[in-house]
């Protein structure tokens, strides 16, 4: 991998992300897109009421702007593009515009819930039938540029599931962009779970071979840290269903297009705990009327129990470098 390529999508996605939201935070400020807090949410949060949100805009913008810097010098440098095959073009390009096109379905449920001034946006029914749509496309196009029905797994290697292998893709996808989605609840939280997610990813592109996905998960990485400069607590912006969607799909993005959706079980461990929490509550108080954690998703309830925002960001994202260690382990 071209170490200047890497280190130019690093530094951009970093300062165009934290650049735009010099500009970008006043201005949702004049508009009036603040976040609504619902009275079901820790009594504190209130606090947070009317902070800007949709801020995921400019992480959107800084990794897309990194992603087309980097590839240009790769593109130009001596070694060139090392998988420039269709397969590999299809999981850079197709991954970003797949993760674009979620993050569009969470600029849609943000802006209305912002008018409606509701913690309410899109109808559940409507965000389920369009993320579905995305998946569909995403794995139709697959089938065309880098067709495959193997799933690749530890210690086995390429197994071939036949047809299955499309309903249980859709299931990985849409249930991995539901879960970061989920994750985004405390100041920092998923930008930084998600930071170091995506430095998992770029030690195993690189180990792997995959220049293109190291872009991806390098302009990742930076977009991240550029957006921290805002969201770390006390957050002065939210990212917002178009910021958590948009890191779900480029977190599905990479998983795919190092052919190995599997390491989403470790690399994104928090994302998994996170939903299992909200899955375990719900039935709990549905089947017994009795809750398991003070609150879920699983975050809210170290929140309740006293930890602070900073403390739970730091011990998730630590969790979450240790999953990066075992999936590392996993394809060595």
């Amino acid at each position: 991998m071209n170490f200047i390529a890497l280190l130019v999508t690093v530094v951009s996605a970093f300062l165009i992300t934290s650049v735009i939201g010099m500009w970008l935070i006043p201005f949702l400020r004049r508009l009036h897109f603040g976040q609504t807090i619902l009275d079901i949410g820790p009594a504190w949060h209130k606090s947070k009421q009317g902070t800007p949100t949709m801020g995921g805009i400019m992480f959107i913008a800084g990794i897309t702007i990194a992603i087309l810097a980097g590839w240009l010098t790769l593109e130009l440098s001596e070694q060139g593009v090392v998988d420039a095959s269709a397969a590999g073009s299809f999981y850079l390009w197709g991954g970003l515009l797949m993760a674009l096109a979620f993050g569009l379905i969470g600029f849609l449920d943000d802006y209305i819930s912002v008018v409606k001034k509701q913690n309410l946006g899109l109808k559940a029914g409507q965000k389920s039938l369009a993320q579905l749509l995305v998946a569909v496309v995403y794995l139709a196009a697959q089938q065309i540029f880098a067709p495959t029905t193997s799933f690749w797994l530890p210690f086995i290697g390429d197994l071939d599931i036949g047809i299955f292998y499309y309903p249980l893709m859709l299931f990985i996808i849409v249930g991995t962009v539901n879960a970061v989605n989920l994750t985004d609840g405390i100041d920092g939280l998923d930008a930084s779970v998600t930071m170091v997610a995506a430095m998992g990813f770029m030690v195993i592109a690189s180990i792997a071979g995959f220049s293109q996905m190291n872009l991806l998960a390098a302009a990742l990485a930076g977009g991240c840290l550029g957006f921290l400069v805002w969201n770390f607590h006390p957050a002065k912006v939210f990212m917002g269903d178009t910021g958590s969607l948009f890191l779900g799909g480029m977190v599905v993005a990479l998983a795919f297009g190092l052919r190995r959706p599997v390491l989403l079980v470790f690399i994104g461990i928090v994302y998994v705990v996170e939903t299992l929490s909200d899955i375990i509550q719900i039935g709990s108080v549905k089947l017994t009327g009795k809750r398991v954690f003070k609150m879920a998703p699983i975050h809210h309830h170290f929140e309740m129990s006293g930890w602070s925002e900073v403390k739970i960001v730091a011990v998730f994202s630590a969790v979450t470098a240790v999953g990066c260690l075992i999936a590392v382990l996993l394809v060595l």
